[in-house]
């Protein structure tokens, strides 16, 4: 028999939980799973704050340089990362350490999604004719299906096509289909969830003191470089960091009001991240930095979930 064991650490932008992280796994002889909506995109390293080759100090992690800042992702991105880490931890016979800012993964592969149908050519070649007009698109659903599309933005392409291929392929409206699918949980061993508690104004001058070393490292030559690359159009031009370097190309901010808007947002974005955890995570185990090094680092007994495997 063979014991998978796993952990997740979740915590608001700038609160330390990717050095301790690493730190952890170090002393424990893990792999890492980072659940980041941006450190997944290669070349974005320092708007990301991702973990430096040298700071990774040879732990192997996952969903971190996965894909290139144009290519689109989900929740079913992670879903496969976490397979295959868990997957290789098992061989490995190491220990799994899930961690990162957007707790929205990890909720999603605690409670699960609906599996979605293959859709066929004729079925992406009829949407993509409809989505050639999205507000035409969003009101085609909108008006089949009113409870389901409320919840969408008729701005969001990725959602309505995602929403129209689902009709076309299988004549269900989308609250119809998700009803008759219901969300199947990927992760379905124990696992404890370890939550960084951190005082606003504390959060606050860390989250300053992180952009003005982003700042200081080439923050603004990064996005020159993805921008000429790129240009403005994929998503992951749209984050934090991103979108107010690209508004002081454009002069609306002044370089001291550059690094002061982009504290803000991201201020802003944590606490919306803390509020996240709070609701959606009853039975998480939260306590101070410190407090928390001490117990993971020094006091490691009976703090981990254990499963076992043939």
């Amino acid at each position: 028999m063979r014991k998978f064991k796993q952990i997740a650490l979740i915590a608001p932008t700038a609160s330390g939980k990717t050095d301790l992280a690493i730190e952890y796994a170090k002393k424990n002889n893990a792999n890492i799973l980072s659940l980041d909506s941006l450190a997944i995109y290669k070349e974005m390293d320092i708007v990301s704050a991702k973990p430096t080759l040298k700071e990774r100090d040879g732990i192997k992690h996952f969903g971190i340089d996965e894909i290139y800042p144009d290519k689109h992702f989900d929740v079913t991105t992670f879903i496969k990362l976490y397979k295959k880490a868990k997957e290789e931890s098992i061989k490995e016979g190491k220990l799994l350490i899930i961690v990162g800012g957007t707790s929205f993964y990890l909720k999603s592969l605690i409670d699960g999604i609906s599996p979605m149908p293959k859709i066929s050519k004729s079925t992406y070649q009829k949407t993509t004719n409809l989505c050639s007009n999205l507000k035409k698109a969003y009101n085609f659903l909108y008006l089949k299906d009113k409870e389901y599309m409320q919840n969408i933005k008729p701005t969001d392409y990725y959602r309505v096509e995602k929403m129209l291929n689902l009709f076309f392929e299988t004549g269900l409206i989308p609250t119809k289909y998700f009803k008759l699918n219901p969300p199947k949980p990927t992760i379905t061993e124990p696992l404890n969830i370890y939550e960084i508690a951190i005082e606003r104004d504390i959060l606050r001058e860390r989250i300053k003191k992180r952009t003005q070393k982003m700042l200081e490292e080439g923050l603004i030559d990064e996005i020159t470089y993805l921008e000429k690359k790129y240009t403005k159009a994929p998503n992951s031009m749209k984050a934090i960091g991103v979108k107010e370097v690209l508004d002081y190309f454009d002069g609306i901010y002044s370089k001291i009001e550059l690094e002061e808007k982009i504290v803000i947002n991201t201020a802003r974005l944590a606490k919306r991240q803390r509020t996240f955890n709070s609701s959606q995570f009853p039975n998480r185990i939260s306590m101070g930095l410190e407090e928390l090094k001490k117990k993971l680092l020094f006091k490691n007994n009976n703090i981990i979930a254990t499963c076992c495997y043939n």
